[in-house]
């Protein structure tokens, strides 16, 4: 059976049509670097970050999210980054950074969350309710029509009694006669069987 000798590598001839000048071979190189750093420091580092974030939130999903996103940030600012050994700390500050604002958006979602809705009355309630407003307003209308009008206005309009003799031009003493009395004759119609 005949050997075949492997074929010796070569690379392959790459003709510039035109020589790169000195400044932009330095800046593809120094962003490879960069990136090729990054890179390295997501391998090596990724769990720790993400033990980070766990202590500061409190859901998986949260973390992980928080660290992908450190990363893409600093991937996207790696031209400010000056000194590569920083990158970690950078992740890191991002990470924490990331998470402060994760957790001010949730409170202020449960915040802005609408408040539950006190328990409704039961059909029963407003029913009797609403026979008891009909029952008041029956009363209120077999009254005098000055204790009707002073009782109106201090108690549903929220007038002071001084307001009152104001509003119809008595005293105030009359105010609180035609009150008194409107409320007595009131508690008495209310008490009678309908």
């Amino acid at each position: 059976m005949p050997v075949i000798a492997p074929m010796p590598a070569t690379r392959p001839a790459h003709i510039p049509s035109q020589a790169p000048s000195r400044e932009s071979a330095d800046e593809v190189m120094a962003a490879g670097t960069t990136v090729d750093h990054l890179t390295e420091t997501y391998r090596a580092h990724y769990r720790s970050l993400l033990g980070l974030a766990a202590l500061l939130l409190d859901d998986t999903a949260s973390c992980e999210d928080v660290v992908q996103e450190a990363f893409i940030r600093v991937h996207s600012a790696r031209s400010r980054v000056r000194e590569p050994e920083k990158t970690l700390a950078y992740l890191r500050q991002t990470v924490v950074n990331l998470s402060r604002s994760a957790l001010r958006r949730r409170i202020l979602g449960l915040k802005l969350l609408s408040k539950p809705m006190p328990d409704m009355a039961s059909a029963e309630e407003g029913a009797y309710d609403q026979l008891e407003r009909d029952a008041l307003i029956k009363a209120m209308r077999g009254l005098q029509r000055r204790q009707r009008e002073v009782l109106v206005l201090r108690y549903f309009a929220d007038m002071t009694e001084a307001q009152v003799a104001e509003t119809l031009g008595i005293s105030l003493g009359s105010v609180k006669a035609y009150g008194s009395r409107g409320i007595a004759a009131l508690r008495i119609a209310m008490e009678a069987p309908a």
